[in-house]
């Protein structure tokens, strides 16, 4: 059985499609508006960077997409504690947002490692 290639592009974009769908069931108030707001935006915007960084013109270019995507995916992680801060019955389902908002900052912060020498 062989290991299935993984499509970095693929899963930064489900994980944007993922926090869109989250953001929808959140009830919008004067406190939660902002927040689901940063929250989309950082989120999509993980995909929208690496999908520039896959078409990076140049390793300089490349390595500043990536930390783009580090540091948004780690704002992600933030947006959705204070999202279940102010809806605390959204805990259960922000729970694998966050955690693949963490595997992508270690995916993110391995890629900019590997990176240093160049």
């Amino acid at each position: 059985m062989s290991t299935p290639r993984y499509d970095l592009e693929e899963r930064t974009s489900l994980f944007g499609e993922s926090v869109i769908d989250f953001a929808k069931t959140v009830s919008v108030n004067l406190i939660t508006s902002p927040l689901i707001s940063q929250l989309v935006r950082a989120a999509t915007s993980v995909g929208a960077n690496y999908g520039e960084a896959d078409n990076a013109s140049s390793k300089k270019d490349f390595k500043h997409r990536i930390r783009i995507c580090q540091r948004e995916s780690k704002e992600t992680k933030h947006w959705l504690r204070m999202i279940v801060r102010a809806e605390p019955q959204l805990r259960d389902a922000a729970r694998p947002l966050w955690q693949e908002g963490h595997e992508l900052l270690l995916i993110f912060s391995a890629i900019i490692r590997g990176c240093q020498g160049d």
